[in-house]
Formats: structure tokens, sequence, C-alpha cells
């Protein structure tokens, strides 16, 4: 990396619980590629003096992780076609004090949905309705899947979102979310498995299984977008089962490519992004 100067560009991210994998990718690459650029996590106490200040102090661009995907909306700009689609923010970039928000999660998870051949014909539970799970449902939606569930406590957001697509909605699939033994009669089994909330994450409910091993056992896909750890214990078990699996680290790797392109104007090399990945998660 650089010495710090008066010139060096400046990018962060916001989360509520940030992690190195975005400062790790990037900086990895900036350095890797000569550019003068450095990254930053930040856990903002104030969302909107936050992104006051992105635009203020001239910060070029900013990742937006749970829970503020939804909410930054108010306070940009602009929103891309890609944000104004799912009303859902992950990505914010500073163009002259203009703020244009992108979300390159849709576009990760529906070249995943691709490379690993996913059968549009299977049946989806995907647990989850915030910024992250609409960008999963419209990735899915896109890609003709029609058979799919919204796993939701909230019936109010559960329900919301399933109606945006013409899916269906359960507040629970098989009781409590991690229990070990679960009625698998309750409701019937999944062909693919997605989750996309905090289950499992570390620094939260991070021994929580947020699908039971009833139904990793009838899934044949298991998904889960959390990225620390990406081996969460949805995943742990789904190998176990001999499962397909598609992890968070896939998700971060390809949606943070994404945005270090939105930021830079440089595209890195498929064997970069694999590196900076890598290093990500030492």
């Amino acid at each position: 990396m650089p010495i710090l100067n008066k010139d060096m560009t400046l990018c962060i991210s916001l989360a509520a619980r940030p992690s190195n994998i975005g400062t790790r990718f990037h900086n990895y690459l900036y350095e890797a590629l000569g550019l003068n650029y450095v990254y930053k996590a930040f856990a903002p106490r104030d969302l909107a003096q936050a992104v006051a200040g992105i635009r203020g102090l001239g910060i070029r661009g900013a990742a937006v992780s749970m829970p503020y995907k939804e909410d930054v909306i108010a306070l940009v700009d602009a929103m891309d076609a890609s944000a104004l689609a799912i009303d859902s923010v992950n990505t914010i970039v500073n163009n002259s004090g203009v703020l244009t928000a992108y979300n390159t999660d849709y576009l990760a998870i529906a070249r995943l949905l691709t490379v690993n051949a996913i059968d549009p014909a299977m049946t989806v539970f995907l647990r989850g309705s915030g910024g992250m799970a609409k960008a999963v449902a419209a990735a899915l939606h896109d890609a003709g899947f029609i058979h799919v569930s919204i796993v939701a406590r909230n019936e109010e957001r559960g329900q919301a979102l399933a109606a945006l697509y013409d899916f269906s909605w359960l507040p629970e699939v098989d009781g409590a979310a991690g229990c070990a033994v679960a009625d698998a009669n309750r409701v019937p089994g999944a062909g693919m498995l997605i989750n996309v909330t905090p289950l499992g994450m570390a620094g939260g409910e991070e021994t929580v299984q947020s699908f039971s091993d009833a139904l990793v056992q009838q899934a044949q896909v298991v998904f889960d977008v959390v990225a620390l750890p990406a081996e969460t214990p949805l995943i742990a078990a789904a190998r176990a089962a001999g499962k397909q699996v598609i992890t968070g680290a896939e998700v971060i790797a390809i949606q943070a490519e994404e945005q270090f392109v939105l930021y830079t104007g440089v595209r890195p090399s498929a064997e970069q992004v694999r590196e900076a990945s890598e290093f990500s998660r030492q």
C-alpha cells in the first residue's frame, strides 16, 4: 500500500458489524494494481451523518451492509437501475458530490445461479426479508424461479417481499430456526435452501443453524450468504450431508469485484480477484 498522502482516494464500508473481508479485499487489489487508494470499514453511530460525510469529505465510495441497505435510499441523490429495481443498496459512488446508489449483490447472486447451473424448476426456501433477501429474490425471479417461499417471522415484511415477485410466504418451515431435529412432515422440504439472515454470522447468533438438519437432508443445494464465517453451521451441515453448497465468500467476492470497478474504473483479472478473495479470508 502506498504511504498515506493527501492525494489518496478513500473508500469505506458501512455495517452494523464490520468485518475485515472488504477491507482486505480492496486494499489487496489497490496494492496489486498500484492504485493510490485506501479502504476502511466503519460501524456508523448515525447513518445520516455517515452518508453526509461521504459527500462532505469527498470519499469516493462506500459499501453498504446489513442493516442499512434500505435506510440509505433516502440519503442518496440518484439510484442506478440495479438498486432502483429492488429498492436496496449495497454500494454508493460519489461523483463530485453527487451520491449514486447501486446494488452489486444482485449481480453476484445472478452469476452464482448461472455458474452453478441451478435448475429454475427447483423449489426454494429463502429465509429473510431484508435488503439482501430482496436482491436474492429478484435474482431468482429474473432467472425463472417460480416455486419460491419467503420464510420470515415478520409477516408484514415477508408477505410484502413475496408479493413483489409472486412468491409465497411462510412464517416458519421447521419450527424454531436452528433446531437439530425438525418435524419434516410439517412443511415439505425444498430443493434449495437459502439463508439471507444473520443466523450463523460471527459476532451474532453464530452457532445457530438457519435450517434444520431434516430440511438439509431433503435439499439438493444449500446457499448461505453469510460471509463471516463462510463455513457457517448451515454450510457445515450441508457439506456433511453431501449437498451442493454456495457460500457467502463467493457472493462477497463477486459483489466486491463489481464495487471495485465502480470505485476505480479498473477491472482486475480473475486471478487477482481470486487472490484478493483468499487474502480477505485469512
